[in-house]
């Protein structure tokens, strides 16, 4: 995988109880200059609506700086929650890690 792609996996459910430390590690990722944040959602089984806000807001820092953040290994709640919020036509969201690493092979 090239430099330009951080891989985050999000290890607990995303609330307002685990999103600052989720907005410190997008800090980090910010200053490293990647091009691409791949964040690996496969432990998360439940998202509040201040997970989903952190989501956003990092979506919008990455953007404004040219970063593009992606989604990978959402589970179905998760997914139901993306769907009927509409995020789902916000974000990337690829099956798994592996998916997300053929495509990108292929556009390279």
């Amino acid at each position: 995988m090239s430099q330009q792609v951080k891989v985050l996996t999000i290890e607990k459910n995303l609330n307002a109880d685990t999103s600052e430390e989720f907005q410190q590690d997008i800090a980090q990722i910010l200053e490293s200059g990647a091009k691409i944040v791949l964040v690996d959602c496969q432990n998360i089984t439940f998202l509040d609506s201040s997970g989903l806000g952190t989501l956003v807001l990092a979506f919008k820092m990455l953007r404004d700086v040219g970063t593009k953040m992606v989604l990978c290994s959402i589970n179905e709640q998760v997914r139901m929650i993306f769907e009927l919020t509409s995020m789902n036509e916000v974000f990337e969201i690829f099956p798994s890690q592996d998916a997300f690493n053929q495509v990108l092979t292929a556009k390279n």
